[in-house]
């Protein structure tokens, strides 16, 4: 069956590069002593050695591989040398690692659209460069070419018995009669050989490519030849590179879906699936699915280079192999601790450095039951809104964990096995934020001046946070959560939680995305509890919010909001002394009233007045005018016309009359 191929106009040229045992030659860079010599780098783990993270190809040759313990590698390879990752909190510290990263990323992006997939992968869009390199300098009309040029691996080339490599190599990028895409290859297979040089004498790290038409045939490409080289896949190859490539090699297939097509289809290769049409697959598997499958059996995807320098997601991770398995709440609670320490200093470099900011907090665990059939079952993952500052995240991800703890082990909890309760085992750990956004600029210095206190949050029956937002640091940023998060807790609470495949924690070589498109952003509810239990929880969470009165008219409105909808919840005359001995009188009169009803409503009735008494305390004539100066000329105007108003209407106030003008004379009162 041919192979179909896109029009002309969908022709790009897409590079994926790869570090070369990258942890290694980090390690090495450090150790000039250990170039040339087989070597290891072990992840900090008492047991048998540690686990192996990356191998030189020095000690690959000699049997070692990544599958390894630290004392299998010494037994397969006497001389091997190991180098212990560094160690921050009972765990892997990668930072030195990520670092090293960013050098390969800041030189690669120079060349055109860079999206950083992992710490030791990128791939590069050069349709732009290899465009303007046709134009301006065609291979053909090249004298000479970079010996590193001709030594790349190009699939499908045509070569007679005898034949200089290099030569044929040279033949193929200078073709005069080659069509438009393979001239648009062979640009950027001097591109890339040019890159991976520039990053060599910059870092001293020697990286692998691969060159295609799109991403999944780059990713297969960088590779096959290894290390330090690049291999090309024209067109005309893909049928070739395709036809005997197994089904679980190709990304997305190497799971479920892959096992399916083995089982269901007897499609062991990806171009087994050539034999079958369009709307075969997608009565197997679905619309989107079997177009999908279609396609990649073709060598054809759509999905473009995202232009994306930092990660999407921040995480943190450690297993808990063997006996090392957590198997209380509170050595849970400990490692939590560290891993959300670990995450909040990394959210924070992220704020400080990037100016971006995360909103979605989502904890991931491996488990298992002890004398239990359904072991296997996965423990379930949990998400919530994301709080910065290190005690927040380290309660929320424990509440979370609690959460899903419940989910897991089912209604009843641990149920009686014999003479024995049933246990659980937590063999792995891991929190991460996702939803990354960058803060807009141009309203963050008003918040300086009319910040009230933090939002108290309300917990559900989990014990989990609900009003999750204390002010963020952009206003803008911040006013958009707030109104997010309270329209969440509106809603009806309901438990969804997604099932995500654990990661391997312990070897870090790829940085993995721990977040499913499915994340789930309401705080997790105890979907086990009995009846009257979640009757309590919605009592007691209606009651919460009768402290807040949320004002829900504005949430249709999904755009960024205005200034000066930030003041429109203040207090334009604070309440006199008198108004306020009256109000408490009333409340009290009130809570004796309903006492014998409902003891939590006077509590938070209690609440209500307290936090009445917090009105802002700033004076007008401390507001710095030069605050204004600050922000962006529409914002100004509207803020001064704002103030406009109720400037004039005291202006016929007499200084000595003995008021007191404060800033909240202009905004009314917070609904709280």
């Amino acid at each position: 069956m041919p192979v179909a191929r896109p029009e002309t106009s969908d022709a790009r040229v897409i590079a994926h590069v790869d570090m070369d045992c990258f942890y290694v030659q980090v390690e090495q860079r450090k150790q000039p002593e250990l170039r040339g010599l087989p070597t290891a780098v072990v992840q900090y783990n008492e047991w048998q050695g540690g686990g192996l993270i990356a191998v030189s190809y020095e000690a690959r040759k000699c049997g070692v591989k990544r599958s390894m313990r630290g004392d299998e590698a010494k037994a397969a390879c006497p001389q091997i040398q190991l180098v212990q990752v560094p160690v921050a909190r009972g765990k892997a510290d990668l930072n030195l690692y990520r670092g090293a990263g960013s050098e390969v990323v800041s030189i690669l992006a120079k060349s055109g659209k860079c999206e950083r997939a992992s710490i030791d992968e990128v791939y590069l869009d050069l349709t732009d460069a290899a465009e303007s390199m046709l134009a301006d300098a065609p291979p053909e009309s090249l004298e000479l070419i970079d010996e590193e040029v001709l030594k790349s691996h190009i699939l499908g080339m045509s070569r007679e018995d005898g034949d200089d490599f290099k030569e044929s190599v040279r033949d193929w990028i200078c073709r005069k009669d080659a069509d438009r895409r393979d001239k648009l290859l062979s640009c950027g297979i001097i591109i890339v050989a040019e890159l991976r040089k520039q990053v060599l004498k910059e870092t001293e790290f020697t990286c692998s490519a691969g060159i295609g038409h799109n991403k999944m045939l780059a990713k297969l490409a960088s590779g096959m030849n290894k290390p330090a080289q690049q291999t090309v896949v024209p067109y005309s190859a893909v049928q070739e590179l395709l036809s005997s490539l197994p089904i679980k090699k190709m990304k997305q297939l190497g799971g479920k879906l892959g096992t399916s097509l083995q089982t269901d289809l007897g499609v062991d290769t990806v171009g087994d699936l050539l034999q079958f049409s369009e709307t075969k697959l997608q009565e197997h598997y679905g619309i989107n699915t079997g177009t999908w499958l279609w396609n990649i059996a073709r060598g054809i995807s759509g999905e473009e280079v995202q232009g994306r320098l930092l990660p999407k997601s921040h995480g943190s991770g450690k297993t808990f192999p063997g006996p090392r398995a957590l198997k209380s709440l509170s050595t849970v609670q400990h490692w939590l601790n560290q891993l959300s320490e670990e995450l909040s200093e990394r959210l924070s470099s992220d704020l400080e450095q990037n100016k971006r900011i995360a909103s979605t907090l989502t904890l991931h665990a491996s488990a298992f039951k002890s004398r239990d059939s359904d072991s296997h079952r996965k423990f379930p993952s949990k998400s919530c809104p994301l709080r910065y500052g290190v005690t927040k995240i380290q309660e929320d991800a424990f509440n979370l964990f609690q959460a899903a703890l419940r989910e897991y082990m089912g209604p009843f909890g641990s149920k009686p096995q014999g003479n024995k309760q049933e246990t659980w085992r937590i063999t792995g750990l891991s929190v991460s934020a996702s939803k990354i956004v960058d803060i807009p600029s141009g309203t963050s210095s008003i918040m300086r001046y009319f910040q009230s206190e933090s939002t108290v949050p309300s917990r559900s029956a989990d014990g989990c946070v609900q009003d999750h937002v204390k002010m963020a640091p952009s206003a803008s940023e911040g006013c958009s959560e707030q109104r997010s998060t309270e329209t969440q807790a509106a809603m009806p609470e309901e438990d969804t939680g997604v099932t995500y495949t654990l990661p391997n924690f312990e070897n870090h070589d790829k940085d993995i995305d721990l977040v499913s498109e499915k994340d789930v952003v309401s705080c997790p509810s105890n979907e086990a509890t009995d009846v009257s239990t979640q009757s309590e929880s919605n009592k007691g969470t209606q009651t919460n919010r009768i402290g807040r009165k949320m004002n829900y008219s504005k949430e249709k409105n999904r755009g960024m909001p205005s200034i000066v909808d930030i003041f429109k919840n203040y207090n334009a005359t604070p309440p006199s002394k008198q108004e306020t001995q009256e109000d408490s009188t009333v409340s009290s009169t009130s809570k004796r009233a309903k006492f014998s009803s409902s003891s939590h409503n006077s509590q938070v009735n209690q609440e209500v007045e307290e936090r009445r008494e917090t009105d802002w305390g700033y004076k007008t004539d401390e507001i710095d005018q030069s605050v204004f100066d600050e922000l962006p000329v529409e914002i100004q105007q509207e803020l001064r016309s704002f103030l406009r108003p109720n400037k004039q209407f005291n202006a016929g106030k007499s200084k000595g009359d003995g008021s007191t003008s404060s800033i909240a004379h202009y905004f009314p009162p917070l609904n709280r």
